[in-house]
């Protein structure tokens, strides 16, 4: 009779523990409403439904239902629910706690509980059912003085991160646009730096022309004074040119 009581003993623990792992799988069930704990342990039905998604300073509501399971005697003495937050990320602190106990034994105790989220809480949120319960089997009790079961909840979102994360999209949009513009100012540049460049052949080339030009000129000049002064010899000859007699 003992290794039997040991034996029924060991299998509803493996049951236990094959419960608490099979019920922590998250599922959408409503608007922001996800079901985050749905377990099966020796003796009861626990589910935890909770808000999806929330923000510091807002609410957050738990669903918590715990069924008897049939054709069992389950004497629930107490239980309690922890609701925990991480501040910035990272330090455990409690959101809020519900707790009750000498729970029926027949039916299902339903409860609905909304805590306000602290400031500076964010990411994930964290539930822990503990419970203290028995079941009778004929002339065997297990006792369950402290049953343990937790999971990951409500996502808070973070404020502070969100904020950086708008900062750093308008900074890196800002740095496309300058970064743009400069390539626009870039290009503008080396077309009118190429203007200048052609302006300068340009000026170096009337320059030579000029040049060109003066030095005809002088050339005119020289050969203008040249026939003045050829004329005014010629002339001058000609005016003393002894005259002929006959």
């Amino acid at each position: 009779m003992k290794t039997l009581a040991k034996l029924n003993l060991i299998i509803i623990m493996c049951a236990l523990a094959v419960s608490v792992v099979s019920g922590v799988r998250a599922q959408d069930v409503g608007d922001n409403v996800t079901n985050f704990f749905n377990s099966v342990m020796p003796g009861l039905k626990i589910q935890a439904n909770a808000t999806t998604e929330t923000q510091p300073g807002g609410t957050l509501t738990v669903w918590l239902s715990i069924t008897p399971q049939p054709e069992t005697n389950v004497q629930v003495d107490s239980f309690r629910l922890d609701v925990y937050g991480f501040l910035n990320g990272t330090e455990k602190i409690s959101i809020g706690s519900l707790n009750d106990s000498d729970l029926p034994n027949s039916t299902s105790s339903d409860y609905n509980v909304t805590f306000t989220v602290p400031y500076g809480v964010s990411g994930v949120t964290f539930g822990e059912i503990t419970l203290t319960y028995s079941i009778s089997l004929g002339a065997l009790e297990l006792k369950f003085p402290s049953a343990v079961s937790g999971f990951y909840m409500t996502h808070v979102e973070d404020m502070l991160l969100e904020s950086l994360q708008a900062q750093l999209k308008t900074l890196k949009g800002s740095y496309n646009q300058l970064n743009s513009d400069y390539s626009n100012l870039t290009s503008s540049y080396n077309q009118l730096n190429q203007t200048y460049l052609q302006m300068q052949q340009n000026y170096t080339s009337l320059q030579g022309r000029v040049g060109e030009l003066n030095g005809a000129r002088s050339v005119a000049v020289v050969l203008a004074i040249t026939t003045v002064l050829f004329v005014i010899t010629t002339v001058l000859l000609v005016m003393r040119r002894p005259k002929e007699s006959w």
